[in-house]
């Protein structure tokens, strides 16, 4: 092919943001855009000049049915995720998703079967695989560099209740869940990523808020060959941004506190920071995409069973903090 072809499907502030970063792939294009809304579809054309050739439609279906296509990357509320991925695997796309991946684990395990039958990529926009400080622990973690993993806690806080207060992200019919759902799951992945840990049991307390989504959860997670771990996701917060990740092995530390990294490797004791210059160089999902479907990699940096693992741990959360059980069992397999 002269250039992947990309049909966008969703081109609100997360879709534009990603239509961004394939306009700077020059093995890639944007050949249709597809938004129910001709708002947002007339504010993508004005804001890229680039796309003035590329189809519009408000309808998805019409696009794939008239447009000649590679791959889609879909952008919509969580709760269409499932429909228009498998739509686009049908039609013979491959497809990049955005967190949080699918409604569900049994969608989640139903769409990731339809991609295998289809022969097709199934990749999810978890941007932290792709990022410095995440990569940096994730090597230090794959070296050994901490012995054995005995705990992580991770905490996440935004003004998430007042910022989203109105849209479709709060809206459980649309969203599928809050807080934990959306910016959550990048923290729950992260983890099980960076650690290789496999959740066994999940208990978890969780608040509305008053609304019809999860605002502040703690979950806590043991998983399997003993390791514990601590979750704080706040969206009630009045700040704008807060992540910290701990993770403690026998031999050593990693500590993250919002853009800064810190370790204690080896059995060292002491803190020390570690500056950018020394963490690997960061990428994106949509370059990552776009050099799966080239052959330049093997697999995506997150490949559809990192959604699946954690549509697993943010159902058993749900299922916890609802009274069903104070631990509830977590397969992945």
């Amino acid at each position: 092919m002269d250039k992947i072809r990309f049909l966008m499907i969703g081109v609100g502030g997360m879709g534009r943001e990603h239509i961004r970063r394939i306009l700077q792939l020059p093995e890639a294009e944007i050949a249709a855009l597809a938004d129910p809304s001709t708002a947002a579809l007339d504010g993508a054309k004005a804001d890229f000049p680039e796309l003035e050739k590329a189809g519009v439609y408000t309808d998805y279906k019409d696009a794939l049915a008239k447009e000649k296509l590679d791959a889609a990357v879909i952008v919509s509320p969580h709760r269409m995720h499932y429909e228009q991925g498998m739509d686009c695997l049908t039609a013979g796309l491959h497809v990049l998703m955005e967190k949080p991946f699918v409604d569900g684990a049994a969608n989640a395990e139903a769409i990731i079967s339809h991609a295998a039958a289809s022969g097709k990529h199934l990749a999810v926009a978890y941007q932290r695989h792709l990022l410095g400080p995440y990569m940096y622990m994730k090597q230090c973690v794959s070296d050994g560099r901490l012995g054995r993993i005995q705990f992580v806690s991770a905490y996440q806080a935004q003004s998430w209740l007042v910022d989203q207060r109105g849209t479709w992200r709060q809206s459980l019919a649309l969203s599928c869940g809050g807080q934990l759902n959306d910016s959550g799951s990048h923290l729950l992945d992260a983890v099980l990523w960076i650690t290789g840990l496999r959740p066994l049991q999940v208990s978890a307390v969780i608040d509305t808020r008053q609304t019809e989504v999860d605002i502040d959860s703690a979950v806590t997670i043991q998983f399997e060959g003993g390791a514990i771990g601590s979750f704080h996701v706040v969206g009630s917060a009045s700040i704008k941004w807060q992540e910290d990740l701990s993770i403690h092995g026998d031999q050593g530390s990693l500590l993250f506190r919002n853009g800064r990294l810190y370790e204690a490797l080896d059995g060292e004791p002491e803190v020390r920071e570690v500056p950018p210059e020394r963490w690997p160089e960061s990428s994106n999902p949509n370059h990552d995409f776009v050099e799966l479907l080239l052959g330049r990699r093997e697999i995506a940096s997150a490949p559809a069973e990192s959604g699946l693992y954690i549509a697993k741990v943010t159902e058993a959360a749900m299922i916890s903090s609802a009274g069903k059980g104070i631990l509830t069992p977590v397969s992945i397999e």
